[in-house]
């Protein structure tokens, strides 16, 4: 009876072991995981999501509004249209080398993360991955730079479709006089849009009202909002990049330094060792 108890009691001390070591190994894989790089990919991910996809499908309903309304002749706004459609193909490259980027500096990210918890241990950074981090550091502040232009530039569709709404919204406010509606006019040219002889060019009381109450224009107007503040969201996820970047840069400096210093120290110690066991060795044959 009393071996049977034995056994059974260990192997519930077996068992018990066996989830104290997985539960340890949860910890340490969760240890080794780089939140702030994780925060900052998904911030970064979310926001040229929204620029992109909310700017593509702005651009289109921008260019439909045109022909419709401000400028029937084709030839008048052909140019627009080319950059338009130029503007969605550089949305295409900027989704893509974003995802690509965003991983690149997520598993950089996972590295430092590994490198400076095991800054006391055998795990050594070479001068490539150094290198290689300052680079990192370099390129996030140049496209930080880069996207303050984006969401600037992204502010100004915002601000025109803002101009067209307000103008709409004063015509349907009780203190206008009725006479005066048809005089209220919106016209897209003094913004650079379209050219100067682009016919009509502009739009005026009730064709500005319906201008205002079709879907390509409330949905475009709220699409570049959302792009804009897609880019703002890009701008700081770069932000927190860079901070994370130089933090794990000057990290790996410091323990490159201490692996330096380490073996220096370690090559002492064994020389005067030796210097110890070679003068014993001297005292011994003399003796």
């Amino acid at each position: 009876m009393k071996p049977a108890m034995d056994a059974a009691a260990e192997e519930s001390q077996e068992q018990s072991q066996e989830k104290r070591g997985c539960f340890e190994c949860c910890i340490k894989c969760l240890g080794g995981v780089p939140y702030a790089s994780l925060v900052a990919t998904i911030l970064c991910f979310s926001g040229v999501a929204l620029f992109c996809g909310c700017g593509h499908v702005a651009l289109t309903g921008t260019v439909t509004l045109l022909e419709n309304h401000f400028s029937k002749v084709t030839s008048d706004h052909a140019v627009l249209t080319d950059v338009i459609q130029l503007m969605q193909y550089v949305i295409y490259g900027i989704a893509s080398f974003f995802f690509l980027y965003g991983i690149i500096l997520l598993a950089e990210g996972f590295y430092t993360t590994s490198a400076v918890k095991e800054l006391h241990s055998e795990f050594k950074t070479t001068i490539c991955g150094r290198c290689i981090s300052g680079l990192f550091v370099f390129l996030t502040y140049i496209l930080g730079v880069a996207w303050l232009g984006v969401f600037g530039f992204s502010a100004v569709p915002v601000y025109v479709f803002y101009n067209v709404w307000s103008t709409c919204a004063a015509m349907r406010s009780p203190v206008v006089n009725v006479t005066s509606v048809e005089s209220i006019c919106v016209d897209v040219r003094q913004f650079g849009i379209i050219p100067w002889n682009a016919t009509p060019g502009k739009a005026c009381g009730s064709t500005l009202g319906d201008i205002c109450n079709t879907s390509e224009f409330y949905l475009s107007y709220h699409l570049y909002i959302v792009a804009c503040a897609g880019a703002g969201a890009t701008v700081i996820a770069l932000i927190h990049f860079l901070m994370i970047l130089s933090a794990n840069w000057a990290y790996l400096k410091d323990a490159s330094h201490m692996h330096a210093y380490q073996d220096i120290k370690s090559k002492e110690e064994q020389e005067l060792q030796d210097i110890q066991s070679r003068s014993k060795e001297c005292l011994n044959s003399y003796s």
